[in-house]
């Protein structure tokens, strides 16, 4: 049996979908076309759109290509879990792919390649948009939360979360990485126990990638290996539902890791400053979704 180490250990391809007719012929395509790729599991949290008539075909015509209808919504982390259990024990890459990711011939071959003499890594690819504008939320820093409040005090802006971009650097070592594409081990998935599934949409890579990291293993953007990320087909369509989930999220994961070296008062403030901060994030999406 080849080791989560081994450069050609086979890699299994996990697509979460809602609503992702737009993308997915496309996404299936190319990852079919893939290097390195010896299993393709779709897990269709109730699309209502075309979306299983299109995982359908492909699956008729590759055997690689198993889906799992699930008959509601049980969110992001729940999906992408019981595709990687899906997948079985034969591969050792796990890569989580979003239907509106289009990745090359090469991507997820290049990406292993880099991960393997890492031992235990979590990469990123560089996205870019269908304008070659590279997406920052690819390079993240962890949420910084006392800032966050600071400025709904009043007080200077919160940082963004994204990380300059190292061109100098094949490998670029951050805190985060997007959950739009993902590659690990399949034995640090593993470890970690999967992504956390009390997130409904939105924080889960932030949430995998700190655990990640703090079990040792290596969180970075292969920033040679580029990915066009059309980014967001299935959020136009529902701006509050997306909105309110984020920001639930960044709730759920300030409880998990800063709630409990922080006070109550504290916490409390927080609270309030995330979902003071919703209306707006609601009204900003949905203009962008018009």
């Amino acid at each position: 049996m080849t080791s989560s180490s081994d450069p050609i250990a086979g890699i299994a391809a996990v697509v979460v979908t809602y609503r992702s007719a737009e993308t997915i012929d496309d996404c299936l395509a190319r990852l079919r076309a893939a290097e390195g790729v010896d299993a393709i599991r779709v897990v269709d949290n109730n699309s209502d759109d075309g979306t299983l008539e299109i995982v359908q075909r492909h699956a008729s015509s590759d055997a690689r290509v198993r889906f799992i209808a699930n008959p509601d919504n049980p969110g992001f982390g729940v999906a992408c879990n019981q595709g990687a259990r899906d997948a079985g024990d034969g591969v050792q890459w796990l890569a989580f792919v979003n239907p509106d990711c289009m990745v090359e011939r090469d991507t997820l071959s290049r990406l292993r390649a880099l991960a393997a003499p890492q031992g235990e890594a979590l990469l990123g690819a560089d996205l870019v948009d269908d304008h070659g504008v590279r997406d920052g939320a690819a390079r993240r820093r962890d949420p910084d939360f006392g800032a966050m409040l600071s400025a709904a005090l009043g007080g200077t802006p919160a940082p963004k979360m994204e990380l300059p971009i190292d061109d100098t650097r094949t490998l670029q070592q951050v805190e985060a990485v997007s959950g739009a594409l993902m590659l690990m081990p399949r034995a640090l998935f593993e470890r970690l126990h999967g992504f956390d599934e009390g997130y409904r949409l939105h924080a889960e890579d932030l949430d995998l990638s700190r655990r990640a990291r703090e079990s040792g293993a290596l969180v970075a953007v292969a920033n040679h290996v580029r990915v066009l990320h059309v980014r967001g087909v299935s959020s136009r369509s529902r701006p509050f539902f997306v909105e309110w989930h984020k920001h639930r999220g960044l709730w759920r994961y300030y409880r998990k890791f800063e709630a409990p070296r922080r006070g109550a008062g504290m916490s409390a403030a927080v609270f309030t400053a995330i979902w003071l901060r919703f209306p707006v994030a609601y009204v900003k999406a949905k203009a962008r979704a018009q």
